[in-house]
């Protein structure tokens, strides 16, 4: 089932309403993860249990549509309280307290489907292959917190990003704090904050050492989709074989499933993480604010010295 039993227990409860009674509603969740386990056909599944394919396809869309009624329960933005810990979190994986302000980070994925009917090209991405995108932003921990799934493969990440409701209404990060994000995204101050590295190749050491900090930081959104790829392999790693429109109510009950296994220590190790190779960026938006202000201050925090030089301390000064 790919899920720990503690796991599975935590899901059960988080779907079972006062309506429900008996074991009707354990047998679903154990049918639907096992199909999402194999990503196998209905047919191998009704197989599986002994129960008619027609009932497989019906409890398949029935706990996938629960699941993701659970969704903004379990995939939610951090509290102010736990701000701090967010930011505490960001600046000991980047080995500088400068991102300490930081509040997530933010990268796309490529969930590769068969070729549709219509609209074939649309689907088609720079990768050579057909898929839809999932764009997330996770915590210090590796926790989604947002995720925006069901554009077309051949999409800027960009693009995605600005007709994404966390871009639209400003959702997040909150004033004073800033996400991560890789150089395929624009380097904003409004209408969110968003720091991205410096192109290379870098002008100078402050450049090159925000750079190595701001890596480090980041690559906990690509661990996280190492670790979701890693647990449904099923689905990440073929063409996924169901029709375009139900593909991110999928992927988003992966996402909801991988939140419920952290909360339950069920953790796996990332076999594979993310292409790093960088999208291209995309033209400059002027209606956008750009952060490069921001960035440079950021920068500049990351270099200064923590301590005072000591030879400073051994004369007077006028």
């Amino acid at each position: 089932m790919r899920l720990s039993r503690q796991s599975i227990t935590s899901l059960i409860a988080a779907l079972r309403s006062d309506f429900d009674h008996g074991w009707e509603t354990d047998i679903e969740v154990l049918v639907f993860l096992y199909w999402l386990a194999h990503a196998a056909s209905y047919r191998v599944v009704s197989m599986a249990f002994d129960i008619p394919k027609s009932t497989v396809h019906d409890i398949v869309h029935r706990i996938s549509r629960a699941v993701i009624c659970i969704l903004k329960r379990v995939i939610t933005f951090p509290t102010p309280d736990d701000l701090e810990e967010v930011g505490a979190g960001f600046a000991q994986l980047a080995g500088s307290p400068a991102f300490c302000t930081v509040a997530g980070a933010i990268d796309g994925c490529h969930i590769r489907i068969k070729a549709p009917a219509s609209d074939a090209p649309c689907y088609f991405n720079r990768k050579l292959f057909h898929s839809v995108q999932l764009q997330a932003i996770t915590d210090h921990k590796g926790k989604f917190i947002d995720i925006f799934v069901g554009y077309p493969g051949s999409v800027h990440d960009a693009r995605v990003l600005k007709n994404s409701p966390v871009y639209t209404g400003r959702l997040y990060p909150p004033a004073g704090k800033c996400i991560l994000g890789d150089g395929g995204y624009p380097c904003l101050s409004a209408p969110i904050c968003l720091i991205t590295p410096y192109r290379e190749p870098v002008q100078n050491p402050v450049q090159a050492r925000f750079n190595a900090k701001h890596a480090y930081a980041r690559n906990i959104v690509e661990r996280a989709f190492g670790m979701l790829k890693t647990r449904w392999r099923s689905i990440f790693f073929k063409a996924l074989e169901v029709s375009p429109a139900f593909v991110p109510e999928v992927v988003a009950c992966c996402a909801v499933l991988h939140n419920l296994c952290l909360q339950n220590g069920d953790i796996v190790d990332a076999e594979v993480v993310e292409d790093p190779a960088d999208d291209p960026p995309e033209p400059q938006n002027t209606e956008a604010s750009a952060g490069e202000d921001v960035r440079d201050n950021l920068a500049a925090a990351v270099s200064a010295p923590d301590n005072c030089v000591p030879a400073l301390h051994e004369h007077d000064y006028l």
